[in-house]
């Protein structure tokens, strides 16, 4: 299939507007463009990233060190700009008090089927428009330094927690990225607006949060209960981990710029499964992995295994834990 008539094509400015109309319209906010061009910010941030993975703080998450990581045109040669995209699942409904928690982000269906799924259609609809162009659809799974090149997209700046955090939507959003070997008018990157603020350090109860911007996995609840392959968890984890069975919010909990009115989602594949509001753990803990298989599916907790679900719960219930075989 040939390109459109010069006359029928738009042009880059154009372009780049419908394409971020595109994806609002899909359900995607904030959008953002970037030149995909590591400039000095990136690389301060990719060095940043491997004085990150020397220091250890990648625990047993050896695919952080994919060397693709930092040469984002071995993901699609040829890519010259970005579309960062979020997806927001601050959604209205609340955890009932003094249940065991998991993230928020879990709640939904599995945001990686979601935000893939979006975004190539996407991508289909900017073929329609470029027939020439190449691009690719990526999530966090895929070896791309997601929040940096968010950042770039002006789609928010990195917070102290290493979240992404947008002045008017917080931290409450994932994001995705759409490579493209078009060039594109960019936006201006984020600028970061935490100032001297400190909550997000100062609120987390293991210290996985070593100093502004390094968060130490070693240390992170969420990290042990999502990751971990670990018969059991940590001392230092099992004492502080109530109420979180499935990854942590604390930190994102505390951030002021998550204390505002901010947008609620209503997308029903955001909206949460109502036993997770509601979770009783003796009875989540005799699950069978059958129970497991039909509770979590199609969603981003299945990289929770079953024995690894009833861990958490027995740490959390302060039980031990008798291992995978449980």
């Amino acid at each position: 299939m040939g390109s459109k008539p010069d006359q029928e094509r738009l042009s880059p400015a154009a372009l780049a507007a419908a394409l971020k109309q595109q994806a609002l319209l899909l359900g995607f906010a904030p959008v953002g463009l970037g030149v995909a061009e590591p400039d000095e910010r990136m690389q301060l941030r990719t060095a940043a990233l491997q004085r990150w993975l020397a220091a250890g703080h990648h625990a047993s998450m050896d695919w952080m060190a994919d060397p693709r990581r930092a040469e984002i045109q071995r993901l699609l040669p040829g890519v010259r700009s970005l579309l960062a995209v979020g997806l927001n699942y601050n959604v209205a409904a609340i955890r009932t008090p003094g249940r065991p928690a998991i993230a928020r982000y879990g709640w939904g269906r599995d945001y990686h089927r979601v935000i893939d799924s979006r975004l190539r259609q996407l991508g289909r609809w900017l073929e329609q428009q470029a027939p020439e162009v190449r691009w690719r659809a990526c999530v966090d799974s895929a070896p791309l330094l997601d929040k940096a090149w968010a950042e770039q997209a002006g789609l928010g700046w990195i917070g102290k927690h290493a979240n992404l955090i947008h002045p008017r939507r917080g931290s409450w959003f994932l994001i995705g990225h759409l490579l493209t070997t078009l060039e594109l008018p960019a936006d201006a990157p984020a600028e970061p607006l935490c100032g001297r603020c400190s909550r997000c350090i100062d609120a987390c109860p293991t210290g996985a949060i070593t100093e502004p911007f390094v968060v130490d996995a070693r240390r992170c609840i969420a990290f042990h209960t999502i990751e971990s392959r670990e018969p059991q968890l940590p001392p230092a984890i099992s004492t502080a981990m109530a109420p979180w069975v499935a990854g942590c919010d604390i930190c994102q909990d505390v951030c002021p710029w998550n204390d505002q009115d901010l947008p609620v989602s209503s997308d029903p594949d955001l909206q949460p499964r109502a036993w997770m509001l509601d979770l009783q753990p003796e009875e989540a803990l005799q699950w069978s992995d059958d129970d497991w298989d039909e509770r979590l599916r199609a969603s981003a907790l299945r990289r929770i295994k079953p024995w690894m679900w009833r861990r958490n719960l027995r740490a959390m219930l302060r039980l031990g834990t008798p291992g995978p075989a449980s």
